[in-house]
């Protein structure tokens, strides 16, 4: 039959035929799996985008089923895999955990540094999306060889791919000083800078970011990155037309300034002024606190860097920052005039002259924050403290008043009622502008003694001042103090007293009237 078949052409073809088909019906079922696997991923990772179907896929076992499909052997079913892996575990710590436990970074590892650049942008995502959540995942995500092929990533050509890797790195370092280190050791950081150089500015962005979160953590990380030439070109980036990237340009020069005196001076070298001082009236109200962060971070440390600061225009510009600034984004520039203000009289001084006393005010009365009244409080604490001229400003804006009564109402915290009270104290001291202090003479008695403290010092060689304070009804206030005797209130009140003759003190004792009532049921006309 053989011998028959080959010799007759047509039985030949026939038989051909039916091989042919009979193939054609194997490779059909290998490509209806091919097709139900692209189906599956791809479906899968499109619910993975909404919040709602998470749980499901969670209980549906979607982490096994798409573990081995990262080492498919069609590339699209791989990228879609770690795509939905990522989305996966960028919802949660839990599913992030889940990554962990199901062994799945070695795989994408290994696969980082073999497959095309989609698959490692996708495997990078996965990476960032476990890193984000706690130092204890972004630890694991070390502990299984991810920094050397990350730091690889940042060696692509596609910029795309650098990116993905730089995001990761970025999370990985963030969390905590050791993890910053490794990605440090991991020679991470003249690769970054380098990226920062690229002219993708969605690269330019996640790289000065990711340099950022090294910074962050201490002097020696921040000298890595300065070492590296990073300062010179993020400072040039300063006046970009790119808000997001002027926004982690300022971050990261204030994260390298916040250190150390060293640090701040390298950031100052740049020449950032007066150039960030435009960046407080930017459109973009991130840049404009990042802005204000890093000016706050040099004006901090000497007097020489606040100097310098008032020198190119910077206590105004910080000033017009705070009043049109609101709620949180207030902060740093309340805490730069404070910083500034607290080195000298010269200084604060400055503050007064370019009207920052009525918006640090402004924020003690009407900001709903206690940390944000704390900080206006102190920051007012700064600039009276140095002298009387320094006190009357504060008094005469009613600033006193004002601490008073934040540090009496019941609903302020700890904080607040500690830095008002040292503030208030502070300026009392240099207070010799009696009118002001009146209104003060209401206090509880542990701010009192310091309010009439400076009667009795100012009261003995001024006499229209003993006068006035007749008037006013300040005498007869202090009469009515009951202070202790042998407490220093009570000395400073004696002090007072002997100022005047004894009839004006005791006209104005509570206890007059009482006293006149009495002698005139003891006087007898008859006799």
């Amino acid at each position: 039959a053989q011998a028959a078949t080959g010799s007759n052409p047509q039985l030949q073809w026939r038989s051909k035929q039916r091989e042919g088909k009979m193939s054609r019906a194997v490779l059909q079922v290998f490509e209806e799996y091919q097709k139900a696997r692209v189906t599956f991923v791809q479906t899968v990772a499109d619910l993975a985008t909404r919040p709602q179907n998470i749980d499901a896929l969670q209980n549906a076992g979607v982490m096994a089923l798409l573990r081995p499909l990262l080492l498919d052997n069609v590339a699209s079913i791989q990228q879609s895999a770690a795509l939905a892996l990522g989305r996966l575990a960028n919802f949660s710590d839990e599913l992030a955990e889940s990554v962990v436990t199901h062994e799945i970074l070695p795989q994408l590892v290994y696969s980082l540094s073999q497959q095309n650049r989609f698959y490692k942008k996708a495997a990078a995502f996965v990476l960032r999306a476990v890193s984000k959540h706690s130092p204890q995942l972004a630890q694991a995500v070390v502990d299984s060889g991810a920094l050397d092929a990350l730091v690889t990533c940042l060696e692509e050509f596609d910029p795309s791919v650098k990116e993905a890797a730089a995001w990761a790195l970025g999370y990985i370092a963030r969390h905590t000083k050791e993890l910053a280190q490794s990605v440090v050791d991991a020679g991470a950081v003249p690769l970054l800078v380098l990226c920062f150089q690229e002219p993708e500015l969605t690269l330019k962005r996640i790289s000065a970011s990711a340099l950022s979160d090294i910074c962050k953590h201490s002097p020696e990380l921040a000298q890595t990155v300065v070492d590296a030439g990073a300062v010179s070109l993020l400072a040039k980036d300063i006046s970009h037309n790119d808000a997001p990237l002027k926004r982690q340009v300022c971050s990261c020069l204030a994260q390298i300034a916040k250190h150390s005196v060293d640090l701040a001076e390298v950031v100052v070298e740049s020449e950032i002024f007066p150039r960030i001082l435009h960046c407080l009236k930017d459109i973009d109200e991130f840049v404009r606190k990042n802005a204000a962060t890093c000016i706050r971070e040099i004006a901090r440390h000497t007097p020489d860097l606040a100097k310098l600061i008032v020198n190119a225009g910077g206590v105004a510009a910080m000033v017009d920052y705070i009043t049109e600034a609101r709620g949180n984004n207030r902060l740093p520039g309340i805490m730069t005039l404070g910083y500034i203000a607290a080195f000298s009289e010269t200084l604060a001084l400055a503050v007064v002259v370019s009207k920052g006393i009525p918006p640090l005010k402004d924020a003690l009365i009407n900001e709903p924050e206690d940390h944000l009244k704390a900080a206006s409080a102190w920051s007012l604490g700064q600039i009276g403290r140095h002298s009387p001229d320094h006190a009357r400003a504060l008094a005469e804006a009613d600033v006193l008043r004002r601490l008073l009564a934040v540090y009496l109402h019941q609903d302020s915290s700890e904080d607040l009622q500690t830095k008002a009270k040292r503030a208030l104290k502070s300026v009392i001291q240099k207070c010799t502008h009696l009118p002001a202090l009146e209104p003060l003479l209401e206090a509880p008695p542990n701010i009192l003694k310091y309010v009439v403290q400076q009667f009795a010092k100012v009261l003995p060689n001024d006499i229209n001042a003993r006068r006035s304070f007749v008037q006013s009804g300040g005498l007869q206030k202090i009469q009515e103090v009951k202070a202790e005797v042998g407490s220093k209130l009570h000395d400073y009140i004696d002090e007072i007293n002997m100022l005047y003759p004894p009839e004006i003190v005791q006209y104005y004792s509570p206890n007059y009237a009482e006293t006149l009532l009495k002698k005139m049921d003891e006087f007898n006309p008859s006799s």
